[in-house]
Parts: C-alpha cells; structure tokens; sequence
C-alpha cells in the first residue's frame, strides 16, 4: 500500500515538474518575442527621429543667416565636405564676451611629406597651400578668430603663417570681414577681405579640403592664393521650399589674389606680355563676381546643391582688356539613414569652367620679351571631379580626376596654357575630430613634359573650436 502511494507521489510529481517546465518555456518564447518586438520598434523610433532631426537641421541651416544665432553661417547643412566623427567641442567655445558678445579662437595646422619625380615640384603643384617642395612642409598654420560683434553683426579674421618652398616665413591676412545678422527681407552684407563666393573649392579653406591639393582648373585660373580680395558681397535667400540663394560679390580686381585679372605677377610676364600699369579709375574696374546656387533633398538620404557663378574684371594686359570667367558646379551626397557620425557616406564633387582672356597688343619693346603679339582672346578650360566614399567611421577613401586645356594663341608652347590632367587617389583616417591623417597619390600627365609621379602624406592637428564650414 506504501509502496503504490509512493509511486503515485512520484508521478504526479514528475507530472507537475513537466507542466511546469513546459509553462517556463512558453514564457521565455513568449518575453523573447516581446523583446524582439520592442528591439525592432525602438529602432524604427529611432531611424524617424534621425530622419525629423536631419530634416529640422537642414531646414534651421537653410534660413537666411539673420535669423539664426549669430553663432554660424552656412546653407543646408553645416559640415565639411567629408564629416569627422563627432566630438565634444563640434559647437564654438565661448572665450571671452557676453551671450551677445564673445570670441571663438581656434589653431589649425596642416604639415605634408612627400616627393615628387617632377624637376620643380612648384611646375605640378599650383596652389600655393599645395606642398611644393620634396621632403616636408608647412602647408598651413591658421588662426581663426570669429564671433559677434552685437546683435547686428559676426564678424572672422583668418592669419595664415607658411614656410615656403625658400624656407622663408611668410605671415598673411587670408580674410577679416563683419557680416550682418538682422538685416530684413532675406538679405545679408559681408564686407572686408575675404574669399570669392565661386564655385565650390574656391571659398573653402585648406583644412577642409578632401584631398591634399587644388585642383589644377582652380589653380591655374585663381592662381596661388585663390580668388580673394577686399570688396562688399550682398547675398539673398529667395522665400523657396527649398534652399536658394542669389549672392554679388563687388571687389578689388588688382593684387597678387587676383591671378586672371589685374595681377602683375610680380614682374613676370604672363601669355608672352608684361603686365601694364592700371589703376582703379572707375567703378568698372572693379571685379564683379554674381553665384546663384541651389539645394534639393532627393530623397531622405539623397541630397543636391548646385551652382553657377561669374567673375568679371579687367586684367593688366592692356589698358582697357578685360577677363571673364564662368563655373558651374555640383555637390550630390548619399547619407545612410542609420548612419553613426556621418558614416557610411558618399559625396560626389564637380567644377568645370571656361575663361576668357582679353590679351592686348604687345610691341615687343621688353628685352625680356622681344617678340611682338597681337590682340586676341584667348579661351581655357578645365574641370575636376571627385568622389569620395566614408565606408566606416572615421575611414574615407576619394578619386579625383583633373584636366585643363585651351585653344591655341599667339604665344606657343606657353606652360601657363599647356594641356594637362591628373589622377589623384587618397585615403584618409580621422582618429578623432581633432585630427587627420592622408595618404595621396598623384600622376601628373603635362604636354611637352610628360608623366610625374607625387605621393603626399598630410596631418592636421586642430585646437581649439573652428567655426562651422558649407555643405
């Protein structure tokens, strides 16, 4: 009798410890699936956070500068061409003022090694924050100072020490202007010494490029310096759903920054004639630079801005000669809608331009330069194109192609007007958003001179908060 009850004991409670292990397992399926579902809401809550998040910021950045903090300036979205990953100092550092009233103050240096097989490394490297010589160089070393003045105006000053290719220390004022915060119906000034609003590449500084050098279309049309001078700029930001923007540039057009106008190329002789003395007689021999550019979100990831710009003034070939240049430009960028600090990404950036150059009649009367030219109109071109891929945070990997031609002149075999292109593969690594380190390569293709090999490895070290750059 003991011995049934006890085996009816033991059944049952084998019976129960079954029940119960089958109730746990169905209730561990049952929270698994309810965190599965959870994990995947909360991602989707986060993918359209991200989505409003980037769609308000691109909307904010997109009004005109006066109705935003007088903290930055930028159209749709503010960011380099090539995003660093995200730190703690993205947003300017109060130094001094009040919250009305302060002093952003940041250094940023830019140093390259390398070589070139080119003779003169100064022949293949046309900018003047290029590295030119073999071995290293100090491309950069940048001061900015910015912040507002008042409630009415920002302003930025911009020093620039180099070492050039003679080992000389050279100090320069890159830029120093107040712009306007609350002017009405859209509209905005900038007046001071600062970089022309051409094209893309033109109005952005060295530390923000996404390869080592100028492209040689820039180079070759803005010269060394790139196209800057004193002058006024008037901007307007048209009342579109989309961002658009009229900008007149109005400017000095003589100095060594402007290269294709009145320049006088420190003596030297440009297409086979001297340069001729020219004074500021009137308000035409100013340079007048208009831009017209515009911004489309294709999709939630997608996003275009385009632009044309002109620049018009006199050059010093002759008294009364003058130079237009034209430029279209574009910018497409493919940001992944789950993107952590700007990666993945991928940019494509474009320029092509054409430049007309009024040359005047030479007599031949330079013994530097005895042979006599006509008057004629010589026509250049060039365009570069780039793509750059961030495939991982921090990483980014960029092509760009160059060429710049021209129809024949008076003046042969001129190296100013020669036919060239340049393939340019790089990679780049941001440690951090204070650094950057790029490995370039460079095959030079020149008429009459044949192929040069460069390999370039650049660092950039940034201290302090730099103000924020276009889109």
């Amino acid at each position: 009798m003991r011995i049934r009850n006890v085996g009816a004991w033991s059944s049952a409670l084998w019976l129960a410890v079954v029940g119960l292990s089958a109730q746990d397992t169905n209730r561990v399926e049952d929270l698994q699936r309810q965190l599965q579902q959870l994990q995947e809401e909360s991602q989707r809550t986060q993918q359209e956070l991200q989505r409003r998040i980037e769609s308000l910021e691109r909307q904010i950045q997109s009004l005109p500068t006066n109705a935003i903090a007088p903290v930055t300036s930028a159209p749709p979205e503010s960011a380099a061409p090539e995003p660093r990953p995200a730190g703690p100092l993205d947003a300017p550092l109060r130094l001094l003022g009040s919250s009305r009233s302060y002093l952003n103050l940041s250094l940023d240096a830019l140093i390259a090694a390398g070589g070139s097989t080119a003779e003169n490394v100064e022949d293949v490297q046309l900018g003047g924050h290029d590295p030119r010589v073999n071995g290293f160089t100090l491309q950069n070393l940048e001061l900015v100072l910015d912040g507002a003045v008042d409630p009415y105006f920002r302003a930025q000053a911009n020093l620039i020490f180099q070492i050039d290719s003679e080992g000389e220390s050279t100090f320069e004022l890159e830029e120093a202007y107040a712009q306007t915060t609350s002017l009405p119906g859209n509209l905005q000034i900038k007046a001071g010494q600062f970089v022309t609003e051409f094209g893309r590449l033109n109005p952005t500084h060295p530390h923000a490029w996404s390869f080592v050098d100028v492209p040689l279309v820039n180079g070759r049309f803005f010269g060394a310096d790139g196209l800057r001078n004193p002058g006024a700029r008037l901007s307007w930001l048209a009342p579109t759903p989309f961002y658009s923007e009229l900008f007149l540039a109005i400017q000095n057009g003589f100095g060594g920054t402007a290269s294709s106008f009145g320049s006088d190329h420190d003596g030297e002789p440009l297409f086979g004639r001297p340069a001729v003395d020219r004074d500021l007689d009137s308000f035409g021999d100013l340079l007048f630079t208009p831009r017209y550019a515009v911004s489309f979100d294709l999709s939630s990831t997608i996003t275009l801005l385009a632009g044309a710009s002109a620049a018009v003034g006199p050059n010093a070939s002759g008294e009364h000669t003058s130079t237009q240049i034209y430029g279209v430009d574009a910018y497409l960028k493919w940001k992944a809608a789950n993107h952590h600090g700007g990666f993945p990404f991928v940019a494509w950036q474009t320029e092509a331009m054409v430049r007309r150059y009024e040359a005047g009649a030479y007599d031949g009367s330079d013994p530097a330069q005895p042979d006599p030219l006509p008057a004629e109109t010589l026509t250049d071109s060039g365009f570069y194109t780039q793509l750059t891929y961030g495939f991982r945070k921090g990483w980014v990997v960029g092509l760009r192609g160059d060429w710049v031609g021209s129809e024949t002149g008076a003046f042969e075999p001129d190296p100013d007007r020669d036919p060239r292109w340049r393939v340019s593969p790089n990679l780049t690594w941001f440690p951090t958003e204070y650094s950057k380190l790029r490995l370039q390569y460079n095959l030079d293709d020149r008429e009459d001179e044949g192929v040069d090999h460069s390999v370039w490895l650049q660092m950039e070290f940034t201290l302090g908060a730099h103000a924020a750059h276009k889109f």
